[in-house]
């Protein structure tokens, strides 16, 4: 019995799937098999058109196709390829397929399509080490041509994925490799990619100086940010501009974008942008966390993984979906659990929030009057919770100044600051940029001079800062002593870091 090697997606994560079949004496009958979803059921018509328009004589026979293991829950229509190439060589016992994967959609005249779970499928095959040779159409290899360790074939229909099995000459069918084309820097051997176009600029942020300098830590080290101030004095924008200053980005990062995006539904492309993701504060707890009834399905933290995760009128956010941000901020991965299975997702994305001062945002005005009560003030501050807080790195009070300084500070500026900070952190030897290092690579890489052990420890006593605000002052620390260009934390890099803890 002939095996075609295909794959099925279980949540974020690829199985390899063996297609098989067997034809028998009996009442001509074609049966799919092996715990199938409706739209693999669909694909014994497309299959059939498929083959009798381009000239198959579909064999009198009872078929039988089973999709192992039978276990498994599979969907997709991507199966239709590997279904339609089992029976076209359903008399042909010399032909052996190798360890070829195919994967495509058969239109109803033997075209071959892409679909949107081919290219995660295929990277979690390549990241286990399970697949090394692919057969696809043109449009699903335009994707799969940035994974390395990777041959793909490219073929376009069904009578050119028949001739390709049949042919002795396969790398005539090879699809040509090629590089990513972004700015490239390398560091230790490794490559890391980033853009210099900058579609929202910080120059269009007037004043709000010290607000652009906490957005410059925050993008060199990945650190989690809150903004409080009154309404329109630059918060949001600030935060959808920090996208474009965020460091470079490894090709395994960009691949896990792009895969992200594809399980979003979303058009795949491989820029080294971070993804920057906003839900709204009516967003449900299973939105943001991810859930389903039987399955689990990605909420936006996972969404935005290696990227930015900015929640406006923080808030307004309800207290369960608050506190519970507080195990993927601090661990960078998150546990969803439902009855048929449990995954657990990487959460290393950057927070960015912004709220504002009091109920009518108008605390911290210059112009206007607060029309808040004390009581008021207190139960608006009281929905953030002290642990909670405990997880930002920086915390900033942003007055609403709108002094037009002439010494406007652009993107491209503050992203060659953040460059050149991310340049030191993995010169150093770091896998994970400074916001996000443990408690062992704390000790190891924020290192600080005799003056500045004696501050922290006064400010330890005087602000009663628990253990883990000493870690987020020593990264924060770590990370501006990377922009000023020092080896180790001096005192001025430490009291800038103090400066940012809420008080």
């Amino acid at each position: 019995m002939k095996i075609i090697k295909s794959a099925s997606l279980d949540t974020i994560d690829a199985i390899s799937i063996d297609v098989e079949s067997t034809f028998t004496k009996g009442l001509p009958t074609f049966t799919i098999v092996g715990m199938i979803s409706t739209s693999i059921s669909e694909s014994k018509e497309r299959v059939k058109s498929a083959l009798l328009i381009n000239g198959f004589k579909f064999p009198p026979l009872k078929i039988i196709v089973n999709l192992s293991p039978s276990e498994i829950s599979k969907k997709g229509t991507h199966f239709d390829l590997a279904i339609a190439l089992q029976i076209a060589f359903y008399d042909n016992k010399k032909i052996n397929f190798d360890d070829f994967f195919f994967f495509g959609e058969l239109a109803l005249d033997g075209n071959i399509k892409d679909t949107t779970l081919i290219f995660p499928m295929v990277l979690s095959l390549v990241k286990k080490g399970e697949i090394k040779k692919v057969v696809v159409c043109e449009e699903s290899a335009k994707k799969l041509v940035n994974i390395p360790n990777l041959q793909i074939y490219k073929v376009k229909e069904l009578n050119e994925a028949i001739e390709f099995i049949k042919s002795e000459k396969k790398e005539n069918f090879l699809y040509e490799k090629k590089e990513i084309k972004h700015k490239i820097l390398e560091i230790n051997s490794e490559k890391y990619f980033y853009e210099t176009n900058y579609p929202e600029d910080f120059s269009d942020v007037i004043g709000q100086e010290m607000a652009k300098y906490a957005a410059m830590i925050c993008a060199a080290g990945n650190h989690n940010l809150i903004m409080e101030g009154s309404p329109g004095c630059g918060k949001s924008m600030i935060s959808k501009r920090l996208q474009y200053i965020m460091p470079p980005m490894s090709l395994e990062e960009i691949l896990e974008k792009a895969k992200l995006q594809a399980l979003d539904f979303k058009e795949v492309d491989f820029s080294p942008i971070r993804a920057f993701r906003s839900p709204h504060h009516s967003a449900t707890k299973s939105s943001i966390f991810g859930g389903g009834s039987s399955n689990a399905k990605m909420g936006e933290i996972a969404l935005s993984n290696n990227g930015l995760l900015f929640f406006d009128e923080l808030p307004h956010f309800s207290k369960t979906v608050l506190e519970a941000l507080r195990e993927p901020l601090e661990d960078n991965k998150i546990l969803i659990s439902r009855v048929n299975n449990k995954i657990l997702y990487e959460t290393k994305f950057t927070f960015i929030s912004a709220m504002n001062p009091c109920p009518c945002g108008n605390l911290l005005s210059s112009v206007k009057e607060c029309r808040c009560n004390e009581l008021e003030i207190q139960r608006y501050k009281n929905r953030l919770s002290e642990p909670f807080l405990d997880r930002i790195d920086l915390y900033l009070v942003m007055n609403d100044s709108f002094n037009d300084s002439k010494n406007k500070v652009t993107s491209k500026e503050l992203h060659e600051n953040v460059i050149k900070a991310f340049i030191k952190q993995k010169q150093r030897g770091q896998k994970e940029l400074n916001g996000k290092l443990s408690d062992e690579e704390i000790k190891k890489y924020c290192i600080l001079d005799n003056e500045s052990l004696n501050i922290l420890e006064k400010a330890r006593i005087n602000y009663q800062l628990s253990f883990r605000s000493i870690n987020k002052v020593l990264k924060v620390a770590r990370t501006i002593a990377d922009l000023n260009a020092n080896e180790i934390i001096t005192k001025n890099d430490l009291l800038q870091s103090l400066n940012f803890r809420r008080r």
